[in-house]
This record gives C-alpha cells, sequence and structure tokens, in this order.
C-alpha cells in the first residue's frame, strides 16, 4: 500500500492530488514558470500626477530608450510605447515582457506601473530590461512529466522514515510463528517457542501486549503445565483439543492487534482478513462520555527504578479553555509481562451528555510516576486526540503515542500538536465503546424581523468596544454585554470576531447562533476574517467562513500574510481543511509564494509542537511546486547547510585563526557553484547567483560573528549580491517586526505618504539561522559618532556635519535632509508602536542620501534589558537633540521641527486606523515560540500605543508628549556613548560597505583656524538670525546665520567641554537695557567673538567654534527654500497661533498646535504658555491653560483644552493669552459662532487684550 494504512493520511495525499490536477503543466496562466514583480492596489494619493524616469534595454540590442511616463500607465501600453520606437514591423506588445534589470523578475503586463511596489519604492531611474516573452514557459515551471506523478507521502518526508513498521518485518515474524504453531499442534512440544515469537511480533508492533494476547498466552501455559502434571493419564485428545482452542483464540488476538495498530499507527500495509467487528449499540443522545484506559506500553526502564507507581489524568478541552478533568487516584505500579507496563484497566466516566460537547472537544491525557521518596506526582508523558475525528466518535480500542515533551500552554492544544499515529517509546491503550453516534450539523433558524431598533446609547458602547480590537482584550462583563446585543452588531461598528469572541460557551444553541451571525455578516474587507483563524475559533464552521474571505485577496496581497497563516494552520481540524487548500493552490498560481512558504514550513519544522503537521504540508507543497522547483529548493537548503558549516567554524575558531579559517571554507562554496552554476537566493528568489566574490567576504566582531558574503549576480546587468549570514540569533522575531513595518509602510503608501523607508529583508533559515539583507553604503549611527571624537555621541551637530561633508551640492544636501525628516518621523512611529527596546547607535543605521532606518529586533513589545534593575531604554522611541539639530538646520529653521511633530503625528493617525489589522497579525503570532511575544499582556502592550479608543485630536497630543520626553532623555546619549567606547575597542576585519570616513576628520582641518568673525546686521530672511562675516586664517571670507538661541547653546557647550577654563562671559537677555537692545546686542555678541577667537588656542580651533562658523555657509544672492511642503508657508514675521477647534455633545475641545514667531519685548525667545478663557463666564472658573515651552520663538504644544456643558457657540468668545511667566506675550479673541470646525487654522496674535 504505497499510501499506507493510516486511512487519515491516505485522504490527505489524495486531496492535494486532486488539487494539483487542477493546474495543468500546459496552462501558461497558472504556470508561467517565472517570477512577478508584486503588485498592489494603485496609491491614487501617492501619484496623483506623478512621472517615472525609465531606462529601457532592448534585448539582445545595445540600443537604451529613456520613457518618462505617467505612474497609472499600465506596462502592456509602455511595452507598446517601446515597440514603436525600436522597430517599424508590426509587433505585439502581449509578446514581450519588461524585465527589472538585475532581476529574474518580470513587471505583470496588465498592471499600471504605480502598482508594482518597486515604483512605490524606488524614486531614482528604474532600469527595465524588454524581452521577448518566449513560447516556452520559464525554468521553474511544471512539465508534462509532473502532471503524472504520483504522491507518496512517505517518499517526500525528509526527516522521519514514516514507517515504523513494514510488511516485510512483520511477515517474516509471522512466518516464524506459524513454523511453531503447526509443530506445536502436532507435538504439543516446544511452547516456549511459540510465546516467544508472540513476543517477537508484539516487539514489532510497538512493545504492545494487549489483553487478549496475555490471557491466551497464560491459558496456553496453564494447559501445557496440566498436561505435565497429569501425564500419567491418558489426556493427550483433550490437551490437543485445548491447545487448538487457545491457540485459535491467540491467533485471533494477534490479528485484532495487528489490525489496531494498522488503523492507529503508518504502516505501509493493511491486513486482509480482519477479525469480525464489533456490534454497534445506539447509547442515546443523553449517554455520557465514557471510555477504558487499558495501559501504558512499553514503560522504560529508568522509569521504572525511578518511580514506585503510574497514575493517569484525563482532561476534555476547547478553544483553549478546559470543559472537564477527570483524574485516577489509583496508583499502579509497573508490571512486568512481555514488556513492562501499568495495567490501570480503568473506566473513565465524564459527568458531561456526548450531545453537549463542541464538534471540536480534545481529549488530552497525561501520564504521571509518583516519586519514590517524595510521593510527589511528576508528569513524564501526554497524548491528545480529537474526540470526534471526521464528524463520528472514535470506536473500539485505540493505541496512541505518548510525546515525552514538556507540557504544552493549553491554548495551543489542537488535533495536530502531537502526532498520535507516529510511533513513540511509550504506548498508550484506550478501548472506546462501540456506540454509533455522529455529530450531526444543525439547520439553525433565523428570525429576526421582530428586532427592535436599540436605543443610540446602546450602540455607542458597541462601537467603544469594538476598539478593544480583540476577544482576548475584553473582560467577561464586556463579552456579556456584546454577545446580548450581537445582534445589533455590524461591520459599521464591531467586528465579527469580536461578537464570535464574545459567545458564552459552546454549547448546541450557542452554536446555532454563532452559524446565524457568520451567514448574515457582511465583511467590510477580506482582512477582518484574520481575526477568525486565531487558537480562540476551532469551529471549522468559522475558519471555512474566514478561508472564503481571504481566498478574496490577489496573490500578492496574501503574501504579506504568509507567516500568520503558516501559523493558522496549527488550529485546523485536519490537513484537509480549506486554510491547507487556499495555500497549496496559491502556491501553484503563484511562486512567489510556494517560495516563502517553502522557507516558512522549513523553519516551522523547528517549532517544539506540531512537527508533523509542518513536515507533511512541506511534502505536499514540494509535489505541487514539481520537480524543477522542487529541485530549486534543494539547491538553496544545500547553500543554507553549507554557510550554517561555516558560521558555526568562523564562530568557534579562535581569533588568529578566524579569518583563515573563513577563507578556507569560501571554497566549499566555489565547489558548490562549479557543480550546481545558479540557484535563486532564498532572501528574495527574483535573485539568481552564480558564484562567490571571494575577497568581498569577511566575519563582523560581535557574539555571534556574522558572516557577510557576497556573490556575483547570474544576470548580466546585475551588481554584485551582499548578505549578512547569522548563527546563534533567533531572526523569526526580527522578521515579525520587519513584516509589521512593511504593513504600516504599505499602510502609509495608500494614504499618500513616503515616509522613506528602508526596510530590509531578513529570512530565518532554521533553528538559531538566517539570512539578512545588507543595505548599500549604509553606516551605523555609532560609526558616525567614533569619527567624531571620543564625545561624538554627546555633539549636537555630529549627524547634521556627517551629511554636509557627504552632500556638497544644495540640492543633494536638501534631498538628504528631506529623506532624512520622513524616514526618521516613520521609525520614530513604528518602533513606539512596537515598543522596540535596546536601541543604541549601533543598531541605527545612516544613508549618505539620508535614509534613516533600525535594525536588529531582538527586543520589543516593551522588553526592554535593564541594568542594576533600571530599564536601558528609557525613551518612549529614539529622537534625540542632534536629529532634531539637523532637522531644524542648527536652529535655523525651528518650524522644520513644528513640521517634522504634524508628520510624525499623522502617520501615528493613519496606522491607528488600521489597529485592528496589526492586532490580528500579532495575534495569530503569540503561539509562534518567539521569545518576547507570547501572551495577552504583549498584544495589551500594542493596544495601549495604539490607543484605537482615542480621537485624532488626542492621539496627537499624546504622541507629541512622546516626542517631547525622547527629546529631553539624556540617557539615551549616555547609552550611545557607552556603545562608541565598547566599539572603539574592536574594529571589525569585514570591509565596511559604509562610506569612507578619511575625508571628515580632513573636511575642517584645510583652515584650522578663524581670524575674526562680525555681526554684519540681521538675516534678510528672518530677523531672529544674524548674518555673520567670518575671516579665515588664509584671508577667504564667508558669510553664515546664527540665532542668538544657538550663541546661547554654543556658550553652554563650551562650558561642558572646557569646564576646566574661564570662558568669556556671555550676554545673556537680561544683561540688555530697555531701549536700542538691538545694537546693544550686536556689540556685546561682537565681543564675545572677538574674546572666544583671540582667546584659549585650544577653545578656539575647538570642533565646537569650527562647526558653529564654518558648516553651512550661505550666498548672500541664494534664497534657500524649504526642502519640505508640509503645510502653511508664511512670508510674513507676525505672530500666530494655529488651533482645531471642535465642538461635540455640548463639548468644546481645543486643540492648541503650534505658534510662530513669538518673541519678548527684548526680542529674546520667550518660555510661553497659552491661557484660554470662555466668555461671557466669570474668567476664574473658565480659565485653562497649557504646559510652557521653555525659551523657543516657534514652540510646539499639540495639548488638548476641553469645556464641558457649552450648550452652544453662539454668543460664546474665547480670548486667547500667550504669556512667558507673567510677561504679556500676545493675545486674541474668537468668536466661536464663526469658527470653522475641526480645521487646523492660523490665527494672528495682537500685542494687546481686548
Amino acid at each position: 500500500m504505497p499510501q499506507g494504512s493510516n486511512m487519515s493520511l491516505a485522504s490527505f495525499c489524495n486531496k492535494v492530488k486532486r488539487i494539483r490536477e487542477t493546474y495543468h503543466a500546459a496552462d501558461v496562466n497558472s504556470n508561467s514558470g517565472k517570477i512577478w514583480s508584486t503588485t498592489t492596489t494603485f496609491p491614487y494619493q501617492l501619484f496623483s500626477n506623478t512621472k517615472f524616469n525609465i531606462n529601457v534595454f532592448i534585448d539582445d540590442s545595445t540600443q537604451l530608450l529613456h520613457f518618462m511616463p505617467h505612474a497609472n500607465y499600465l506596462v502592456r501600453d509602455l511595452i507598446a510605447e517601446i515597440l514603436h520606437f525600436c522597430t517599424n514591423d508590426q509587433l505585439f506588445p502581449k509578446d514581450y515582457l519588461l524585465s527589472i534589470c538585475g532581476y529574474e523578475e518580470f513587471l505583470q503586463n496588465d498592471h499600471t506601473l504605480g502598482s508594482h511596489k518597486i515604483f512605490q519604492k524606488d524614486k531614482s531611474v528604474i532600469q527595465l530590461n524588454l524581452q521577448k516573452n518566449r513560447e516556452a514557459p520559464g525554468k521553474l515551471s511544471r512539465k508534462h512529466e509532473d502532471d503524472h506523478s504520483q504522491f507518496y507521502l512517505n517518499q517526500l518526508l525528509e526527516f522521519m522514515h514514516i514507517w515504523k513498521i513494514s510488511r516485510q518485518c512483520l511477515s517474516t515474524v509471522i512466518k516464524k510463528y506459524d513454523s511453531h504453531l503447526k509443530y506445536l499442534l502436532k507435538t504439543q512440544k516446544n511452547v516456549n517457542d511459540i510465546i516467544e515469537e508472540v513476543k517477537n511480533i508484539c516487539s514489532v508492533l510497538g512493545c504492545v501486549e494487549t489483553k487478549q494476547i496475555t490471557d491466551a498466552v497464560n491459558e496456553l501455559n496453564q494447559i501445557l503445565q496440566r498436561k505435565a502434571e497429569n501425564f500419567h493419564q491418558n489426556s493427550e485428545t483433550s490437551a490437543k483439543g485445548l491447545i487448538e482452542k487457545v491457540t485459535t483464540e491467540l491467533s485471533t488476538s494477534i490479528y485484532q492487534l495487528i489490525d489496531v495498530y494498522c488503523s492507529s499507527f503508518y504502516a505501509d500495509f493493511h491486513p486482509l482478513n480482519t477479525p469480525d467487528s464489533v456490534s454497534f449499540v445506539n447509547p442515546g443522545l443523553h449517554s455520557h462520555l465514557s471510555f477504558t484506559v487499558y495501559a501504558a506500553h512499553n514503560i522504560p526502564e529508568i522509569w521504572v527504578h525511578s518511580y514506585k507507581a503510574f497514575s493517569f489524568s484525563c482532561w476534555l478541552t476547547y478553544a483553549g479553555k478546559k470543559l472537564c478533568q477527570v483524574r485516577n487516584y489509583r496508583n499502579i505500579p509497573v508490571k512486568k509481562l512481555f514488556f513492562f507496563l501499568v495495567n490501570w484497566n480503568e473506566t473513565i466516566n465524564f459527568p458531561l451528555e456526548i450531545k453537549s460537547l463542541p464538534r471540536e472537544s480534545m481529549l488530552t491525557i497525561k501520564l504521571f510516576g509518583i516519586i519514590c521518596a517524595t510521593n510527589n506526582a511528576e508528569l513524564l508523558a501526554w497524548t491528545s486526540l480529537p474526540l470526534f475525528p471526521k464528524d463520528k466518535v472514535i470506536l473500539g480500542s485505540m493505541l496512541l503515542s505518548m510525546t515525552l515533551q514538556s507540557e504544552p500552554p493549553i491554548e495551543m492544544i489542537a488535533p495536530g500538536i502531537w502526532d498520535t499515529s507516529q510511533p513513540s517509546p511509550v504506548t498508550l491503550q484506550i478501548d472506546f465503546p462501540a456506540t454509533e453516534w455522529e455529530y450531526m450539523k444543525l439547520d439553525s433558524e433565523e428570525n429576526l424581523s421582530n428586532l427592535e431598533e436599540p436605543p443610540k446609547e446602546c450602540l455607542k458602547h458597541i462601537a467603544k468596544l469594538s476598539q478593544k480590537q480583540s476577544p482576548l482584550l475584553l473582560t467577561e462583563e464586556k463579552r456579556r454585554y456584546l454577545w446580548f446585543y450581537r445582534f445589533y452588531c455590524n461591520n459599521e461598528n464591531c467586528s465579527l470576531p469580536l461578537v464570535l469572541g464574545s459567545a458564552p460557551g459552546w454549547d448546541e444553541k450557542t452554536v446555532s447562533e454563532i452559524h446565524i451571525i457568520l451567514r448574515r455578516w457582511k465583511f467590510s474587507h477580506p482582512l477582518e476574517a484574520l481575526g477568525l483563524l486565531t487558537s480562540s475559533f476551532p469551529d471549522q464552521e468559522i475558519r471555512k467562513v474566514a478561508v472564503q474571505q481571504l481566498d478574496n485577496l490577489l496573490n500578492d496581497e496574501l503574501l504579506e500574510y504568509l507567516p500568520q497563516l503558516v501559523q493558522a494552520v496549527k488550529f485546523e481540524w485536519n490537513l484537509e481543511s480549506p486554510l491547507v487548500q487556499l495555500l497549496l493552490h496559491r502556491s501553484l498560481q503563484s511562486i512567489q509564494i510556494a517560495h516563502r512558504l517553502y522557507w516558512l514550513l522549513k523553519d516551522a519544522q523547528n517549532e517544539a509542537y506540531f512537527k508533523s503537521w509542518y513536515q507533511k504540508l512541506l511534502a505536499a507543497l514540494q509535489f505541487c511546486a514539481g520537480k524543477a522547483l522542487s529541485d530549486e529548493f534543494a539547491k538553496e537548503m544545500k547553500l543554507i547547510k553549507i554557510l550554517g558549516d561555516i558560521g558555526e567554524k568562523v564562530k568557534s575558531a579562535s581569533d588568529p585563526q578566524r579569518q583563515e579559517v573563513l577563507k578556507k571554507e569560501i571554497g566549499r562554496l566555489e565547489e558548490f557553484f562549479q557543480y550546481i552554476n545558479t540557484c535563486h537566493l532564498p532572501l528574495n528568489p527574483a535573485l539568481c547567483i552564480k558564484g562567490i566574490d571571494r575577497d568581498a567576504c569577511s566575519y563582523f566582531i560581535s557574539n555571534a560573528f556574522p558572516l557577510k558574503i557576497t556573490f556575483f549576480n547570474a544576470n548580466p546587468m546585475g551588481k554584485n549580491i551582499s548578505i549578512i549570514f547569522k548563527v546563534g540569533d533567533d531572526l523569526r522575531q526580527d522578521m515579525l517586526v520587519l513584516q509589521i513595518i512593511q504593513v504600516m509602510d504599505n499602510i502609509w503608501l495608500q494614504e499618500g505618504l513616503d515616509m522613506q523607508m528602508i526596510i530590509y529583508r531578513c529570512l530565518a533559515t532554521g533553528k538559531g539561522q538566517g539570512l539578512v539583507q545588507m543595505v548599500p553604503d549604509a553606516v551605523t549611527l555609532a560609526k558616525i559618532h567614533q569619527h567624531s571624537g571620543l564625545i561624538g555621541p554627546l555633539k549636537e551637530n555630529t549627524i547634521k556635519k556627517w551629511f554636509s561633508q557627504h552632500n556638497h551640492l544644495r540640492a543633494d544636501y536638501e534631498k538628504a535632509l528631506k529623506n532624512f525628516f520622513y524616514s526618521c518621523a516613520g521609525w520614530c512611529v513604528v518602533t513606539f508602536i512596537l515598543g522596540v527596546c535596546d536601541r543604541h547607535n549601533d543598531n541605527i543605521m545612516l544613508t549618505k542620501s539620508g535614509h534613516m532606518f533600525h535594525i536588529d529586533f531582538g527586543k520589543f513589545l516593551g522588553h526592554a534589558q535593564t541594568f542594576g534593575g533600571i530599564k536601558r531604554d528609557r525613551a518612549p522611541f529614539i529622537f534625540t537633540s542632534e536629529m532634531e539639530y539637523f532637522i531644524t538646520e542648527g536652529g535655523k529653521n525651528p518650524q522644520h521641527f513644528q513640521d517634522f511633530v504634524e508628520l510624525c503625528c499623522r502617520a501615528y493617525n493613519i496606522v491607528r486606523r488600521h489597529s485592528r489589522l496589526l492586532l490580528n497579525l500579532l495575534e495569530m503570532m503569540i503561539h509562534a515560540g518567539l521569545p518576547e511575544l507570547n501572551g495577552i499582556q504583549d498584544l495589551k502592550y500594542v493596544h495601549n500605543n495604539l490607543r484605537p479608543q482615542d480621537t485624532d485630536l488626542e492621539a496627537t497630543s499624546y504622541f507629541t508628549k512622546k516626542i517631547k520626553e525622547s527629546l529631553e532623555c539624556f540617557p539615551v546619549k549616555l547609552n550611545n556613548l557607552i556603545h562608541t567606547l565598547a566599539q572603539m575597542t574592536a574594529i571589525s576585519p569585514a570591509k565596511s560597505t559604509s562610506q569612507n570616513f578619511s575625508q571628515e576628520s580632513s573636511m575642517l582641518s584645510a583652515s584650522k583656524s578663524i581670524q575674526r568673525a562680525t555681526i554684519l546686521g540681521f538675516s534678510k530672511k528672518t530677523s531672529n538670525l544674524y548674518l555673520i562675516q567670518v575671516m579665515h586664517s588664509n584671508g577667504e571670507t564667508s558669510l553664515t546665520e546664527k540665532s542668538f538661541d544657538q550663541f546661547s547653546k554654543l556658550h553652554s557647550q563650551l562650558q561642558k567641554q572646557f569646564a576646566s577654563l574661564t570662558l568669556p562671559e556671555f550676554p545673556h537677555w537680561w544683561h540688555l537695557p530697555f531701549t536700542n537692545s538691538d545694537h546693544k546686542r550686536f556689540r556685546d555678541l561682537n565681543h564675545y567673538m572677538e574674546q572666544i577667537l583671540n582667546g584659549s588656542y585650544e577653545v578656539a580651533n575647538s570642533d565646537c567654534i569650527l562647526s558653529f562658523f564654518l558648516s553651512e555657509p550661505v550666498q548672500q544672492t541664494a534664497e534657500e527654500s524649504s526642502p519640505f511642503d508640509l503645510g502653511e508657508k508664511f512670508s510674513d514675521n507676525r505672530p500666530k497661533v494655529q488651533l482645531v477647534i471642535s465642538y461635540e455633545d455640548v463639548k468644546l475641545t481645543i486643540l492648541v498646535k503650534h505658534m510662530k514667531n513669538i518673541h519678548l519685548p527684548d526680542g529674546s525667545a520667550p518660555s510661553a504658555h497659552v491661557e484660554f478663557y470662555l466668555l461671557p463666564y466669570p474668567s476664574e472658573v473658565r480659565r485653562r491653560k497649557t504646559k510652557s515651552v521653555p525659551k523657543c520663538t516657534d514652540p510646539t504644544y499639540n495639548e488638548i483644552v476641553v469645556y464641558d456643558e457649552v450648550t452652544e457657540l453662539q454668543g460664546h468668545v474665547l480670548m486667547l493669552i500667550v504669556k512667558s511667566k507673567n510677561t504679556f506675550v500676545g493675545a486674541i479673541n474668537i468668536q466661536l459662532c464663526s469658527v470653522l470646525l475641526n480645521e487646523e487654522k492660523w490665527y494672528p496674535l495682537g500685542n494687546s487684550i481686548i
């Protein structure tokens, strides 16, 4: 029997074969053999009127064409245009394809350019290659022979030979038994030989000895013993008859054991002559669940000596909840028959009617050993099985393998958790009564016509509860409320997982109502159904509906959520479930899906539980993929095996030998490529590699000594490909964090917001190993700090200086500034929501084009490392004063900080609208065995950070506080300093992919000293910047612009850096007279600069002074434009305040956002706060006040002020007064009846109170 004796396994094989048969090799649509570039819904807001820069290379020619098509241009239309340009012949666009240069990846002809992800992320010139679409499918396609191949699971399972017992092995011992039996019946001698052969048969059958075999063997012994005692009497005839009778019983019991064994475990045969089946009895619907636990067979000898007795307990569970538990109180010692066994033979009665049990009930049996010394019970083994497989109750005797693994969490108990059909050292025998009982699906009646309209308060409350997003986050009381009003819930005020997750139980009536709600629910989006595939919903009908919804997703959309769907397989009822079928169907339609699914299933086999299911699903995937793609998987697996071996050897080598070991081992990779020619990269199937760039390979200094491996690109138009291979690091968590960040980025792009996120690829390829994509031209912030000297992390201008040195052209500098502005905001939002910890300058990276991104996500969900009981991550996220310094260009453009806050809050609010999706994705990974995502508390953490219950105004105010907290968190800088000092002692031999720093130290040393600096007056652009002429020692002059605040900060920095030196006195604002203050300030600052530059040589030539005066020289003629365009821009310098005023249900809410151009009477920056008075009420009753922002002319608040019980706006005036301590700064009166509500508006501030 090629399919084996196990009926469910044979059924699975047939199902997989039928799925594969629906996709013929000749069907080019489903079997193109090509890797298609991934697409999304066209992001209209992102590409309202965008044109792309495209270079097109023509296949088999050196011709290069340049095009600038619109984003909404169809790929096939672009192909038609290219063909029109390059030839006069009549050619058909459908005969051609465009591939991405350097990749084995093709654009999809029926999609727009802008819907391809590569166009959404890459704003540079995109290189494409026009190729003729060959008639024959690609090299990875399925062939005609694949259509006729048979699926025998045992041939494909890699890690275990599925047959623990073969037909040949058993037939050998049975032949011996038959031979001895004939001899016994003939001579009535050599009974011991027969008994020995019976033992051998039992030994082959898992060392199981049934009661019938034991009784028959005992009876046979007794007959022969009696015969020996009565040998003088003539009893030959009667003895012979008795022996025949007993041996017939013995043979029958052996064949019964073979039958039970074959139906319980995997075997490559099935007995033809099965013993007579047991007659059924109908027990009635009200009978209780009952069965007999007969024995645990083949008890290990070490247990016999360690435990004086053994007991067991039986659990019934459903959806991770305990329905009932029965424990036996008879502790039975081990008995020695043929083998050691514990023979309880005890009937278990559950106090539950069979009809009251849910269809997906699980029975778990645990085996305990009673320790000799302490009398305590210790869990030794367990097994778990569905009570109603195939909707029928289990009948007759059953053998179950028991696992010695540690006990799983109750929430994970599902049919696939342990393969009871895979023989193991200890076998449990259970005897179920032969009851004819079948699970019948009830036809529930829908009678919702008499529903009354619920009160508005009730609907409001439902909407409020729906903000919890997951049933796990609802209290029992809130669940009861939601279930009570279940028929008033719909996709506008709630989500289906919340409603169904609030059901009080899973009895017949409740399940019937669940199915009514399920049938009438209208899903707002297919992804709403993801929440129905968690461990909370084992009900097969619910899961079937969820999969039907997900089937509406396109292949490229489904690809995004494969990690969660692979985890959801754990809670399916069998391997023929709709979800498994969906995964196999989609893998046959898309090589991208098949490839990613292969590596996810490979990695899932390293999990503690469900290994057998994942092995079978992987075998099914490889069968569906066909020989060519399966061979490709095998090549990739071989590559990973070699990399793993090299990684282990480099890691374990001594420091002096490490480089030599690496050089030697690289030879193995060279041999590999000589043998296989090319191989696809596991990280990205669209990249094909053909060899190793030996000289570019190295390793990094860290605990794991990751390898840097550089491959030659097999595509002649592509560059070399560098990856990092890690051994000893669990990359599954990094994969999850990067996946969620990618989902957030996709959300932003669809909303028209490109946050310039660099999200590198990462793939776990086995236990504690994996691949990470290297981002070219990226350098850690730690390295930038190192090249700024010992206290680089404490300096304000480090980042700004680095970007200035790498972007000499103003246009490049502004582009880098813009990229940094957006990417920094994006990473602030994502690292906050996901609670990414262990943040320091070694895992923040920058590219010279301005992109900032984070790496290494070993700590997240707020699980911060502690040092001496104190959390090392003290800031909500990483946004430091040096980042603000760069964004505001050294304080020259304080409004850029306001723009940054606006961008962060906008990005945060956009993501918050998709809280349900993010929480579902995390909830589905709770049982993936990740170290830091394993419970409800982790979901609560993200829920609290997303704050779905807040309005956008409240969330804006909240996130602004977090930005300010991060900005003011000095321990972040201290942490960076510690890491920089640690890094200075260890220099990696890995060739850095970052820029060379040799130019950095020499940039400022060319003109090492400044002769003189003089204030010429105020800048033409803004009155709060001084225009300063700087005379260099070589006689050249340059201009720079600085604010008074910048001078003040410079003085503070010098005081910190040169604490032991006496510095000139700084002219603070309190030194100014009441009149002619500007003239006095010019004079005082000029005097201050003269003293500094002519004083201590050490101070005058310090980095602080040189960068202050020499960085960012300005041209007198050039008008600088802001690289950002986020909001209203003003040409005047009048003071203003930005407010959002909203009014709902007698509640007046004012969001104070920002102010611009506010000054004290002496011209200095105020520490301003805002006071509100709602007139005509008494002032003190209706007075509200914000916090003050210290010393700032363009402060940001984002604070909410609320007035309750405002019955109408007519006749009310909002008086707003800005003060710095008690000094008046500005004021305005706002007539509330004329205000445009819920709109951002700038209000001018007057210079007196009206």
